[in-house]
């Protein structure tokens, strides 16, 4: 299994491979784009066009689920449920909605398009390999490995066990935390770089919503590092206190 890595500004060091094909494994079957009620060929003009479009407020304010005050009752550990339970019920639904809006832009997010793997403020992210070689990816390939990578956990089941006799390993935690960096990364991207796009299919109310529950699930729990949340800090304000 590989890892990840960012820097700001698009600099790279030498000797550092770089790879552009466009990975594929997380696009999905788009006819499941139905389940979130999308309009796909509504592409007008988006009504955000400054340099960050996301903090527009007739952007932000759009969502499909209930205030922030909800999403953190959601987000809440239930009494008496086993801590790592929690986490790893909330990791698959997680992934399973990050991995649908990523696949609705599969077709938009290439190598072309997105010859690296960028977040707000320049922010460039690395894929880390199993020989620890930091590779600077393409965006569409950079998240295919890092749903992938999720994928291959999840379906691990001395990491993610499904029988009720069966344990959690001990690093448990810092793999969830893992897995969250990788869906934070993946949907920084889309607000970087595809959010007017998402805006024109009307898909930013879902991508507001999966977003702002996300970001409050892992302050609830600490599995963010400020460091990697500060380059959307303005619009986690903004959701957050709408």
């Amino acid at each position: 299994m590989g890892g990840c890595q960012s820097y700001s500004g698009a600099a790279e060091t030498d000797g550092t491979p770089t790879l552009t094909a466009q990975g594929n494994a997380h696009s999905g079957n788009l006819s499941d784009v139905t389940l979130l009620n999308l309009k796909n060929n509504n592409w007008q003009s988006p009504v955000c066009g400054e340099k960050k479009p996301y903090l527009h407020p007739e952007c932000v304010s759009e969502r499909i689920a209930p205030g922030t005050s909800d999403l953190l009752t959601f987000s809440a550990l239930p009494h008496g449920l086993d801590h790592n339970e929690w986490l790893a019920s909330n990791t698959i639904s997680f992934f399973q909605l990050v991995n649908l809006i990523s696949s609705v832009l599969s077709e938009l997010c290439t190598s072309t398009s997105c010859p690296a793997a960028t977040g707000p403020g320049d922010r460039v992210y690395f894929w880390t390999d199993e020989s620890g070689r930091k590779l600077k990816c393409s965006a569409p390939l950079y998240t295919d490995y890092a749903l992938s990578y999720i994928q291959e956990l999840l379906l691990d089941e001395d990491v993610f066990p499904v029988r009720t006799d069966a344990a959690f390993p001990s690093g448990f935690p810092f793999l969830v935390q893992k897995v969250f960096l990788l869906m934070f990364r993946t949907l920084a991207h889309l607000y970087s770089a595809h959010y007017p796009q998402l805006v024109a299919m009307e898909m930013h109310p879902h991508l507001n919503t999966v977003f702002t529950h996300l970001v409050l699930f892992c302050q609830s729990f600490n599995l963010l590092e400020p460091q990697e949340t500060e380059p959307l800090q303005d619009l986690i304000t903004a959701l957050t206190n709408s």
